[in-house]
């Protein structure tokens, strides 16, 4: 039977399970990744499942997030997270190191592997040809000790790319036409697979690009094929031998279908304050503009940089914008100095910072209040930026540059010709500050400074599930909204008592401590419940906070996947209209819920306000074991 790449993969790692739309299936995991603000605790998940060392083929801990050392408590983490990587024998990229995205991307991913990472934006590794999926912390601590790694098989969908991109568009505007079609919930439950004959007329940053951001639709994962462009990015990296040529079969089918033709987009941009509020540059041109952040795991790649660098040759950056540069690894930096593209940023006004996420989750880099902040990062949600208020606009690094020059939102085809931007064919590679594993693992001793907390313990499901409705929410809620990121909270994300203060505080700065008051209680949501980041903190920290479950419309699949595996009932309604009868403050009762957990019962009767409201837990047989276990490390203690 003719199969797509994404089936190939799937099916080579297939442990358990059907491939037929919508069954739970499993997965064996050859590569994980981890940062910083999720890395810590998912060892500390690690440590508590007592595996000697990981046994994937290759895992590394990133430190990319966590970057500012304002006190002890960064630093105290780095110090953890390396000797963690020393005992259980992980690569560890150190503080400086880059992205763990690109850092990805350029040194350990492998056309036809699987890798599982901790943070959202892990499809990134799609680019080069592998299946490479977002997880919370937990998930990706059970995939180092081996276990399998567990999803509803997905939707393969197809997105064809004819044609050529023309001068000043690039791979930013690509997706973001995707994100456009799709929205930021059309994409759940499906892989994104890209074919036709545009993908050769694109790199592998251009296709990593892309991936990485098939994330704010709600994929899944996205994959390009393994074709002769991969081959040359690999032999750049000094990898050649670790090509494998894959593409989909000839005839292969997909359950869905986009038709892009690549000659026909022009530059576009994402509006305040949602990825999919895309629209033409053309259209918005002419609003002022103090910021542009050129960098995040999307576009911080050589070429990224390199773009920006070439039109800056002999042009300055507008008096009233701060243009400012992230790289992606210090490979790319590396690069970048050695072809003088560095000179010319730092000659046209740029600031350039040390290679990491910084901005883009809100360490640094905030805006001026009322000002405008155009980014080529992935994500613009209300305050991510860490301004209140913000307005954050997304583009690609063509339309960033344009903005710094001219201090307005600008068409960059109005710059003139397009620039030359050739990239060495062969790279500087210097991975010096990737520590490899240790072999003799006896004497290594595993630092904790004083924030580090050991995991909390969590009770099994009671026999009736009952509280107060301590928040509801609307649609599209994010797990920033929840459990927001930060320089004043991302440290604190290995002290779950303290980081638990922070739980809704953009939403509703007293929720911690009602949910305290009341002993714990439900959170009701809308749409799309728990879009953006993997961080698990947005289930750990409500249910230690005592939430025993989330009713909402509909989830998205990171935290539905979260939530269940710290023993969070992600109910959904039956009759959406019933999302109006349960108010704020009002008693919810299911009765007899564990019992009719166990017995596989799909619908669940509350009481509200003496009404009865239907609810559907839409979950396994085996996600029903984790949640009457009080969550998945329960689970496992108990096998």
């Amino acid at each position: 039977m003719t199969q797509n790449i994404s089936q190939k993969i799937i099916s080579n790692h297939l442990a358990s399970g059907e491939m037929t739309g919508g069954s739970e299936i499993s997965i064996q995991i050859d590569q994980t990744l981890t940062q910083d603000a999720t890395g810590t605790m998912a060892y500390l998940q690690f440590e508590a499942i007592g595996i000697a060392r990981v046994k994937t083929e290759v895992s590394v801990s990133y430190v990319d997030h966590n970057l500012l050392q304002t006190d002890f408590r960064n630093a105290d983490d780095h110090r953890y997270l390396q000797s963690v990587a020393a005992k259980y024998g992980l690569y560890f990229s150190r503080p400086g190191n880059g992205v763990s995205h690109q850092v990805h991307l350029e040194r350990f991913g492998k056309p036809g592997k699987t890798l599982l990472g901790s943070d959202s934006h892990t499809p990134t590794g799609g680019g080069l040809g592998m299946l490479a999926i977002g997880a919370g912390g937990l998930d990706v601590a059970m995939a180092m000790a081996g276990r399998p790694f567990n999803l509803k098989m997905p939707k393969i969908v197809g997105v064809e790319l004819t044609g050529r991109l023309r001068p000043w568009v690039s791979a930013k505007d690509i997706v973001l036409e995707v994100i456009r079609r799709l929205t930021v919930k059309g994409g759940v439950g499906r892989i994104l697979e890209y074919y036709g004959p545009g993908v050769e007329t694109l790199d592998v940053p251009s296709r990593a690009s892309i991936c990485n951001m098939g994330t704010e639709a709600g994929a899944t994962s996205s994959v390009f094929p393994s074709d002769q462009g991969t081959l040359e990015f690999l032999r750049s990296q000094d990898r050649e031998s670790d090509w494998t040529e894959l593409s989909a079969d000839q005839g292969a089918g997909y359950d869905e279908i986009i038709k892009i033709d690549l000659s026909s987009l022009e530059p576009l941009i994402a509006q305040p304050s949602s990825p999919d509020r895309v629209v033409k540059v053309s259209e918005i041109s002419g609003s002022e503009v103090s910021q542009v952040i050129l960098g995040s795991c999307a576009n911080s790649s050589l070429r990224d940089l390199l773009v920006a660098a070439r039109v800056l040759e002999d042009r300055t950056i507008h008096p009233d914008v701060s243009f400012e540069v992230n790289p992606g690894s210090r490979q790319v930096l590396e690069n970048l100095a050695a072809g003088s593209g560095y000179l010319s940023l730092v000659k046209a006004g740029a600031r350039i910072h040390q290679p990491g996420c910084l901005g883009c989750i809100g360490m640094g880099q905030a805006p001026a209040t009322g000002t405008r902040s155009l980014r080529t990062f992935t994500r613009n949600f209300p305050g991510r930026s860490g301004t209140k208020d913000d307005s954050v606009f997304l583009c690609s690094p063509e339309v960033a540059v344009a903005a710094a020059i001219t201090g307005v939102i600008t068409d960059p085809r109005e710059l003139g010709e397009y620039p030359d931007v050739l990239q060495p064919a062969e790279l500087l590679v210097d991975d010096s500050m990737i520590l490899s594993p240790v072999e003799n693992t006896a004497d290594v001793e595993i630092i904790r400074g004083p924030n580090i907390q050991p995991l909390p313990r969590m009770d099994p499901l009671p026999a009736d599930v009952e509280g107060v409705v301590l928040l509801k929410v609307g649609d599209n809620i994010s797990t920033d909204d929840i459990m927001p990121a930060g320089a004043a909270i991302l440290p604190l994300r290995s002290n779950v008592p303290a980081i638990s203060e922070f739980v809704f505080t953009r939403v509703d700065p007293s929720f911690a401590g009602r949910a305290k008051s009341a002993g714990g209680g439900f959170i009701v949501g809308g749409e799309n419940y728990g879009q953006g980041s993997s961080r698990e903190h947005a289930a750990l920290a409500p249910r230690y906070l005592g939430v025993i479950a989330v009713i909402a419309k509909s989830y998205a699949r990171i935290h539905k996947s979260n939530l269940v595996n710290f023993g969070i009932l992600p109910l959904e309604f039956k009759d959406s209209s019933d999302y109006d009868i349960i108010k704020a403050d009002a008693r919810v009762k299911i009765a007899g819920a564990r019992d009719k957990i166990k017995d596989g019962h799909a619908l669940l009767s509350a009481e509200v306000c003496g009404q009865s409201v239907l609810l559907r837990l839409d979950v396994s047989a085996r996600e029903r074991e984790v949640l009457l276990a009080g969550g998945l490390l329960n689970y496992v203690r108990k096998e």
